[in-house]
């Protein structure tokens, strides 16, 4: 072993108590960044999952402008076809087919313009956290026709109950008027209000009756057998859709262009996150940096009987920043290794949110979240710990260099 290394190892022991202080304070500090970071990386997969579960989907193939303009008229003509591309395309979990109608619904008491959307009641139990957020009545059935799903809100606002019927009314793929009459079969909280306080979902075959919709669709909706295959498997399909109809053309939009607020409020989170964890690492810097000036101070004499034998500054601002580096590396490694199995016991059990089953209920979130461990959470914690604590180590070890042989002798 290197003379100067030994050296820095028999050092870092002369003051065991403040030498182990410092390495808990830095394992800590990694113990907490590790399981910080994974925990918070986790939510945002519930957070993503959850949110697109209730509506969007991780996928949609729609008519290209549809998801700005919203006009009947932009269709997927023919979503048999789609759903064959989605079924033979790898990490596709479940698809189903949707269609929309901005259109008056009416009760005996009130009128509200709302969103119709038809849908298919078997694929989207497969898709869609729907059938699971029903709060009084059922969800639809295969053979239903006139039946409906009201939002909670929507349903106070119409002051209708279970069997009462609504009067709807909008206009057609064609131009023409669209209007039926449907019954309440089922009321839902999906914990969206502006979602549960403007729609209304019927089936989509009678959906398609009524709007003249020849068959089309407005979204294919697919989900995702895991969040981060959804960048490929948006390309493979891309690629597999033909587009020779120049008129229609179909394009496939990701969660990210579907909830772009989601991803805003997800980056706004990680900001303040990140200045928690600087501030962490801030708290750590400090106690290598007195760690050190305290070294320093106590051993000036020492380092003026060095420097007067012929021990040069530079080897001497070496052997300092050894120490500060073996004292950082032990404690990161020991971090590290107590972070990761916290963290993999809590990513195999979960973590219960205790006192909030409503909430969770009603958001569809899982009543326990579970980190998650990843190349990105084990590493950006300890790598900043390791420069912020290599660079604050800088100062008191480049302050040996300005020591006076004679001046640190005379030192008490």
């Amino acid at each position: 072993m290197n003379v100067d290394v030994k050296m820095a190892w028999r050092n870092i022991w002369r003051n065991p108590r403040r030498s182990i202080l410092t390495m808990t304070a830095i394992a800590f500090a990694c113990l907490l960044l590790v399981f910080m970071l994974s925990f918070q990386f986790g939510s945002y997969d519930t957070m993503i999952n959850s949110a697109v579960k209730i509506h969007t989907g991780h996928l949609q193939v729609q008519a290209e402008g549809y998801q700005d303009k919203r006009t009947m008229r932009l269709v997927v003509p023919d979503p048999e076809t789609i759903g064959s591309i989605l079924e033979q395309t790898p990490g596709i979990d479940a698809y189903t087919y949707r269609a929309n109608a901005f259109s008056l619904v009416s009760s005996e008491e009130r009128t509200y313009g709302i969103v119709v959307i038809g849908i298919d009641p078997a694929r989207e139990a497969n898709v869609s956290t729907l059938k699971k957020v029903i709060r009084q009545g059922s969800y639809l059935s295969e053979g239903d026709t006139n039946q409906a799903l009201l939002g909670e809100l929507l349903a106070k606002n119409l002051q209708v109950g279970l069997g009462d019927e609504l009067v709807v009314i909008g206009q057609g793929r064609d131009g023409s008027v669209a209007a039926t009459v449907v019954e309440v079969k089922g009321t839902y909280n999906s914990g969206q209000d502006e979602f549960d306080r403007s729609s209304i979902h019927i089936p989509l075959k009678h959906f398609q009756d009524i709007y003249a919709m020849r068959g089309g669709v407005h979204e294919v909706v697919a989900l995702g057998k895991s969040l981060g295959a959804i960048p490929a498997i948006r390309k493979t399909v891309e690629d597999t859709i033909e587009n020779d109809d120049k008129k229609n053309l179909l394009v496939v939009l990701d969660w990210i262009d579907l909830m772009p607020g989601l991803i805003e409020g997800i980056k706004l989170d990680l900001i303040s996150g990140l200045i928690l964890y600087c501030i962490l690492i801030l708290v750590v810097a400090f106690s290598i940096l007195n760690t050190f000036l305290m070294a320093v101070f106590e051993r000036t004499k020492e380092f003026g009987v060095m420097m007067a034998i012929g021990t040069t500054p530079r080897r001497l601002t070496k052997l300092l920043l050894l120490e500060s580096i073996t004292m950082t590396v032990i404690g990161i490694v020991v971090g590290i290794i107590a972070g990761c199995l916290i963290t993999w016991y809590f990513q195999v059990h979960g973590i219960a949110i205790s006192g909030m089953s409503e909430v969770v209920r009603q958001f569809g979130i899982p009543e326990r979240m579970y980190p998650k461990l990843s190349f990105l959470s084990v590493t950006i914690g300890p790598t900043l710990v390791l420069f912020i604590t290599f660079f604050t180590a800088l100062y008191p070890a480049l302050k040996v260099r300005r020591l006076r042989p004679v001046e640190a002798l005379s030192s008490v």
